[in-house]
């Protein structure tokens, strides 16, 4: 038992970890109900939850245990909540595959819709600029080595199942990826308070990139001298900047809007 609560608390706190065993965590009713099962390898169960959490737990048990190749395991509440990353566990997590896609992957993606992520620290922003992105039709994320890992239990539920459907890379090198974008046609927008022009003004409906920094500091320099074109959101009131997943979200919407027109 000493051995699981090690290995899933490892797999929850070591991007380094997940990263090596090719797993990440997945917590709560509906997450594990929306994992592919052929993705799982293990699941732990709560005696708690097997015993009172009617028909969807005993699907979801019945679910995993007929799956080949699934690891089943019942604990005590006591030790659940112990591996659990969650204050209130609802009593099932699972160990499933970390999705594998290349920079490639996401820019010969047809849809041509790309977000760039530099340096974004808030998990809970990442995902839900996943949630936002599957919503927009997105081809892909790409992010840098600095930003807060997409696979860590908080991003992952912010994500909730968008994390298991919209592609993502991870790259070192930000700047050859908008060179790369330029040259199969596409345009970079870098999202910026001295943006010279309004979001709502440009066309998207060709291949569009959009970048997001950090929270707090924004693009750097290099970035966003390197983004083909500088876009601002106009706001009123005495806001500095928006929330980076809201800012996301917004020119996400209005990339999509534009494709549906």
């Amino acid at each position: 038992m000493n051995r699981l609560i090690k290995e899933i608390r490892t797999l929850e706190t070591k991007r380094k970890y997940r990263e090596e065993q090719g797993l990440f965590i997945a917590e709560g009713l509906r997450m594990t109900e929306e994992l592919d099962p052929g993705k799982v390898r293990t699941a732990v169960f709560s005696e708690h939850f097997l015993s009172e959490g009617g028909e969807r737990a005993k699907r979801l048990y019945e679910k995993f245990a007929g799956t080949p190749g699934i690891r089943i395991l019942t604990v005590p509440d006591d030790v659940f909540r112990r591996i659990s990353d969650t204050s209130t566990p609802q009593g099932v997590l699972a160990a499933a595959e970390l999705p594998r896609y290349s920079t490639e992957e996401i820019l010969g993606d047809p849809r041509k819709l790309v977000v760039i992520l530099q340096e974004l620290q808030d998990p809970g922003n990442i995902g839900t600029i996943f949630r936002s992105g599957e919503a927009a039709g997105i081809s892909g994320i790409i992010l840098d080595r600095k930003c807060a890992d997409p696979s860590q239990p908080k991003a992952v539920r912010a994500a909730m199942g968008s994390f298991f459907r919209v592609k993502y890379a991870v790259t070192d090198d930000l700047p050859s990826v908008l060179r790369r974008i330029r040259e199969a046609g596409g345009i970079s927008y870098a999202a910026h308070l001295q943006g010279s022009t309004d979001y709502a003004l440009e066309d998207y409906r060709p291949f569009t990139a959009f970048l997001i920094g950090n929270e707090a500091n924004g693009l750097s320099e290099q970035l966003t001298k390197a983004a083909d074109r500088r876009i601002r959101i106009p706001m009123e009131g005495q806001l500095e900047s928006l929330n980076a997943a809201m800012a996301a979200s917004i020119l996400l919407f209005e990339a999509a809007r534009q494709r549906r027109g």
